[in-house]
C-alpha cells in the first residue's frame, strides 16, 4: 500500500466557468488556471503521483506547454491514472475536501464524487468530496480563491 496527499489552489477571476471535480458549477467567477484550473483535480493528481513518489502535476503538464492550455482537468486524471496502473496500482479510496467560502458545494458534492469515481476506475463509496469554509479567515475567507487537499490509498494489483 502507498499513501499520497495533494494539495492545490487557485484564484478566483471575472467571468470564465468553474469546474471542481470535473463538474460545472454554476458561479459569477471561475478559476485561473493554464488548464481549467480543477483545484479539486489538481489536488487528487497530486495525490496519486506522490504515493508513488513520481513528482507532481506540473512536472508532466506544465503551465507552459500549450498542449494544456483549456484542457479539461478530468483528461489530466485520466492520463495519471493510467501511470499508475502502469505502475501495478489501483486506488484504494480517496478523501478530499474543497476549501472555499463560495459557492455552497452541497448541491455538487454527490456529482463530483461520482465523476471522480468514474475515472479513478472505483465505486462511488470509495471517493469521499468534502467542503468547507475557513469561517472568513484567509484568502479562501476573503473570497479571492478556492484550495482543495486530497488524500489517497494505492494498493498494489493483485497478481
Amino acid at each position: 500500500m502507498r499513501i499520497g496527499t495533494g494539495f492545490d489552489v487557485h484564484r478566483f477571476v471575472d467571468g470564465g466557468e468553474l469546474f471542481l471535480g470535473g463538474v460545472k458549477i454554476r458561479h459569477e467567477k471561475g478559476l485561473l488556471g493554464h488548464s481549467d484550473a480543477d483545484v479539486l483535480l489538481h489536488a487528487i493528481c497530486d495525490a496519486l503521483l506522490g504515493a508513488l513518489s513520481l513528482g507532481d502535476i506540473g512536472e508532466y503538464f506544465p503551465p507552459t506547454d500549450d498542449r494544456y492550455k483549456g484542457i479539461s482537468s478530468i483528461k489530466l486524471l485520466e492520463k495519471v491514472m493510467r501511470m499508475i496502473n502502469e505502475k501495478g496500482y489501483v486506488v484504494g479510496n480517496l478523501d478530499s475536501t474543497v476549501i472555499a467560502e463560495e459557492p455552497k458545494l452541497s448541491p455538487y458534492k454527490k456529482e463530483m464524487a461520482e465523476t471522480i469515481a468514474k475515472t479513478l476506475r472505483v465505486e462511488t463509496d470509495k471517493v469521499s468530496v468534502k467542503a468547507t469554509t475557513t469561517e472568513k479567515l484567509g484568502y479562501t475567507g476573503r473570497k479571492e480563491g478556492i484550495a482543495a487537499q486530497a488524500v489517497v490509498l494505492l494498493i498494489e494489483k493483485s497478481a
